[in-house]
């Protein structure tokens, strides 16, 4: 009798179905006052954004589920979170914060549940117009980089998720020859694979600044040599390292280029081996560049094109150089942002002037992104960020 029950109990088992996978969260900054290159939205269709937006995402199926407004705050234009996966970043694109010139970075926790965020702190940004922040290895610091006054700030982090005052904090100066480039704007920064410096993306002084970072201390120092000099109006924008960490790649906004670097982890130095465009050959219209990632596999980096309206796919050769492949349509208008899962199986792309994201599934073999048909309405939707759900 025992037995029998035994077997039958096995049996019902059997026929439970398997319990899910984990999914991902898809959190989507938006600009919630203006809209392309900083023009009022007003008249865009439908209703402005509120602030970061958040979905559930099928790591199976590609399918998207909207599950609303995650936070209400003023153009949180770029997101990260901590290791752990417990606590949301964004800094707030803002000029004016507190009555005084300045932005702002918030720290939120994350509802598991829902995805829907809960402020905890928020901090000045300690320049104007902050675009872009990273989290250190350590989980120690979050750096920041502002755009308005061309600064970037190092912001230590409690326990507890919130945000400390600014730690460390460094002034770019000068100009570029575009008109665009009438001051410093430091339009992003990031850290090398071993944590050990930290390189600000200086969009208007064309060059990459280096600096030593010291995540206990909090702490950056001009590095030697402490800048990379880039080429005249190339505008740098945004830098992404191989999975290797032999090399990085810098997309430079104005001229819609790619410079591959060779990155020599010794020395906290650069060098570079190719320039290339991330357009069309004959591509003569109007274009800015807008977010490199490299795939999780290192056979594959991707950028985006706000003109021609593409993400452009290039092959990565063993010596860290580029090979056009593809130019895959954004299934929008403006790519101002998009993301790639760690699995490299899936891309979600912003649409700024569409007001929408896409989901694109990428061949593993060649890599280029093709539409899943799978897209939701999203106001100025400016970058996307996956945030993988543990059991």
């Amino acid at each position: 009798m025992h037995r029998l029950l035994l077997v039958l109990f096995l049996a019902a088992l059997s026929l439970q179905p398997a319990a899910a996978a984990p999914g991902c969260f898809v959190y989507v900054g938006t600009y919630t006052d203006r809209g392309l290159l900083g023009k009022p939205s007003a008249n865009a269709p439908g209703a402005l954004s509120k602030g970061i937006y958040v979905f559930r995402f099928d790591t199976t199926t590609g399918k998207l589920t909207p599950l609303g407004l995650a936070a209400e705050t003023p153009n949180p234009t770029y997101i990260t979170f901590s290791a752990s996966g417990k606590f949301l970043y964004a800094v707030n694109e803002i000029y004016q914060y507190r009555g005084e010139p300045s932005g702002a970075i918030g720290a939120y926790s994350i509802d598991p549940a829902n995805g829907h965020l809960t402020l905890l702190n928020q901090v000045p940004a300690h320049g104007t117009g902050p675009c872009h922040a990273v989290i250190d290895q350590t989980g120690r610091n979050l750096l920041a980089a502002n755009f308005g006054s061309g600064s970037v700030a190092v912001f230590p982090l409690n326990p507890d998720g919130t945000l400390r005052p600014a730690s460390s904090f460094s002034q770019d100066t000068g100009k570029g020859p575009n008109s665009r480039q009438d001051g410093p704007h430091s339009h992003a920064i990031n850290l090398t694979p071993d944590n050990r410096f930290a390189i600000a993306s200086e969009f208007g002084t064309d060059r990459l600044r280096i600096f030593r970072f010291d995540a206990s201390a909090g702490t950056l120092t001009p590095a030697e040599p402490p800048r990379v000099p880039m080429k005249p109006a190339s505008a740098p924008r945004h830098l992404a390292f191989h999975p290797n960490g032999k090399f990085a790649y810098s997309l430079n906004e104005i001229d819609s280029t790619v410079t591959v670097l060779a990155y020599d982890g010794a020395k906290g130095s650069f060098r570079q081996l190719q320039n290339l465009s991330a357009l069309p050959a004959g591509f003569r219209d109007f274009n800015t560049a807008a977010e490199v990632i490299a795939h999780p596999s290192g056979k594959f980096l991707y950028t985006s094109n706000r003109g021609h309206h593409s993400i452009a796919v290039f092959a990565i050769e063993a010596d860290g150089t580029l090979r056009i492949l593809a130019h895959a349509p954004c299934g929008g208008k403006t790519p101002r942002g998009f993301s790639i899962d760690s699995s490299g199986r899936w891309l979600i792309a912003a649409g700024q002037s569409t007001h929408n994201i896409a989901v694109f599934a990428i061949d593993p073999v060649t890599g280029i992104p093709t539409p899943t048909g799978e897209t939701a309405p999203v106001h100025t939707p400016t970058g996307v960020k996956f945030l993988e759900l543990r059991e």
